[in-house]
């Protein structure tokens, strides 16, 4: 087992494909990477998380979430490091761009996780308060494949290089 894990929920492979991206840029010998589908269970045992997830439909909880959401609620947090990722249609669902990641940023705030990797705001055009930190921050990266996919191997370069300090990398 390894000190860091990457745990992501997926309908359509981009997520996933985001989180491949992730391990690689980070140092895929030095991350475990989960379907939350499959090993959700196995987040207990991690104290450094990056989570990933969609926001599926008209600004829903990726499904495989929202099936472990139940246990999520149970689990502490406290020491535990997050980062967190989101992927979504900014244009086609600006009012609930990555809603689906602000809904994990409040559950896991109120578990009391400490996050690190906000994202700025600049570049991306949508309506949608909660996946916010601030006004000029997201809570965790944003990538837009529907629209934006020329800039997310860019922006995954970038936040990797913001997280790793904060992840002993």
């Amino acid at each position: 087992m390894k000190d860091i894990a990457l745990f992501y929920g997926t309908y359509t492979g981009v997520t996933r494909m985001v989180s491949e991206k992730i391990a690689k840029e980070l140092g895929a010998d030095k991350i475990d990477v989960y379907d939350i589908s499959k090993d959700g269970e196995k987040m207990g045992d991690y104290k450094k998380l990056i989570i990933g997830t969609s926001t599926w439909s008209i600004g829903e909880l990726q499904e495989d979430w929202d099936a472990f959401m139940p246990k999520l609620q149970q689990m502490d947090f406290s020491g535990s490091v997050v980062a967190l990722f989101g992927t979504g249609d900014q244009a086609g669902y600006p009012d609930t761009f990555l809603d689906g990641m602000g809904m994990l940023y409040e559950t896991f705030q109120y578990r009391g996780a400490k996050f690190v990797g906000f994202w700025p705001t600049e570049g991306y055009d949508f309506t949608s308060p909660l996946p916010l930190l601030d006004h000029d921050h997201f809570v965790g990266l944003a990538i837009d494949e529907d629209n934006q996919p020329e800039l997310t191997d860019e922006r995954i370069k970038k936040w990797c290089a913001l997280i790793r300090p904060e992840f002993g990398l």
